[in-house]
């Protein structure tokens, strides 16, 4: 682990409090983890680990599920973006409405939505709404979901040298 990256765990109370969060968010873990959480904390991010494996991170005061918790994920509505759109997005650009070819679930804008290619229905990045589920479907141009959160930042290769270290 860098220099850069402090790690420590919760207290119990902070730990219950953060699980209840995430059921609050409608994101749940399950039963088949003890509950020590511990933070790492790398520059501008945070990442939450759960018994050792990252699950959440938390930038600028937004709290949201890492690509490789995939039950979090599963409780969450998402953008299928087709084929094209799938190196931009990986390279960390916003979600074009050209781009998305199907929306699943409903939510407003500043929702959480995950990105998913239209090919194999895999998790490419998490982000934010910029408009409703209704209004991405009419929409022609322009961005539709903020990329928060994508496959191979550096979110992503910390969460995964960290999930790997244990």
């Amino acid at each position: 682990m860098s220099k850069s990256l402090r790690r420590y765990a919760l207290r119990k109370r902070e730990a219950r409090a953060l699980l209840r969060e995430l059921a609050d968010m409608g994101l749940e873990l399950g039963t088949s983890h003890r509950g020590r959480v511990e933070v790492v904390e790398a520059g501008k991010f945070k990442l939450f680990l759960v018994d050792g494996r990252p699950i959440l991170a938390e930038r600028g005061g937004h709290r949201f599920p890492l690509l490789m918790a995939q039950e979090l994920l599963e409780g969450l509505p998402c953008v299928v973006v087709d084929m094209g759109a799938v190196l931009h997005i990986c390279n960390g650009a916003d979600v074009m409405a050209p781009g998305v070819v199907e929306v699943r679930g409903s939510f407003g804008p500043s929702s959480l939505v995950v990105v998913r290619d239209e090919r194999h229905g895999k998790a490419i990045a998490i982000g934010t709404a910029l408009v409703s589920s209704e209004e991405i479907k009419q929409v022609e141009k322009g961005k539709v979901v903020a990329n928060m959160h994508y496959v191979g930042d550096r979110i992503w290769r910390l969460a995964r040298s960290l999930w790997h270290e244990t």
